[in-house]
């Protein structure tokens, strides 16, 4: 599904990422953890095209990133509120999403019957803008509305930041169905080891740009992870 060949950027004399060669198949939970700096955001951002790679390319379900626009349908992401249009209620934002997906408002509430509980009476019918949200509720917005439209690609950057523990394990369920579907690939950052291990089946670890660990998770996972990091 992604293939990732001979991939860096840099900034000036600095190599923030440099990936030989990943692959990432069709269906999977993939987890990407590793310091700050590590080159998470970096790796998402040039999956999203919104950088360009110094060397070397990213292709997703056969279409080339940095080429083409044709896997835009397929691909969708939340990486922060910057993704949100503050002036737009989250209504607005949500029917805006589904018609550039090619789904109507009908659609939209159906999606959005489905999270009420997620939501948890904070979001839908508060008559606020998205700028006026927590930083919390921002982030729910933004992480509902990237599964508008029956992506095959979901994209989340550090999703369990800023929310609180039960909407945190709320999130790992609707993380959990996703990947459950083998037509979905769901690609998740996070610092939390531990919310990181219960919902990706693979886990890769970047350090200072580099491909480190590539881990199949496991019982034992964790603890891998925590003596890596640890030591």
């Amino acid at each position: 599904m992604i293939t990732v060949q001979n991939l860096t950027k840099k900034y000036g004399d600095a190599i923030v990422l440099n990936i030989e060669s990943l692959e990432i198949p069709k269906g999977q939970s993939f987890g990407l953890v590793g310091n700050n700096g590590a080159g998470k955001t970096t790796f998402f951002s040039l999956m999203l095209d919104l950088i360009q790679p110094t060397t070397g390319h990213i292709v997703n379900n056969g279409v080339q990133i940095d080429s083409s626009e044709a896997w835009k349908p397929f691909t969708s992401a939340f990486i922060d509120e910057t993704f949100l249009i503050g002036y737009l209620t989250p209504e607005e934002y949500f029917y805006f999403i589904g018609e550039i997906r090619g789904r109507n408002k009908a659609d939209v509430d159906q999606l959005l019957e489905g999270f009420e509980d997620f939501f948890h009476d904070e979001i839908l019918g508060q008559k606020k803008y998205l700028r006026d949200l927590s930083k919390g509720n921002q982030k729910k917005v933004g992480i509902v509305a990237s599964l508008i439209g029956d992506p095959e690609v979901i994209i989340l950057d550090e999703p369990f930041a800023n929310l609180d523990p039960t909407t945190q394990i709320k999130l790992k369920g609707i993380i959990k169905e996703l990947a459950s579907s083998k037509e979905v690939t769901v690609l998740v950052s996070s610092h939390d080891l531990i919310h990181v291990t219960e919902v990706c089946e693979r886990i890769v670890v970047l350090n200072k740009g580099e491909l480190v660990r590539d881990i199949q998770t496991s019982k034992e996972t964790l603890k891998e992870l925590e003596v890596f990091f640890g030591g």
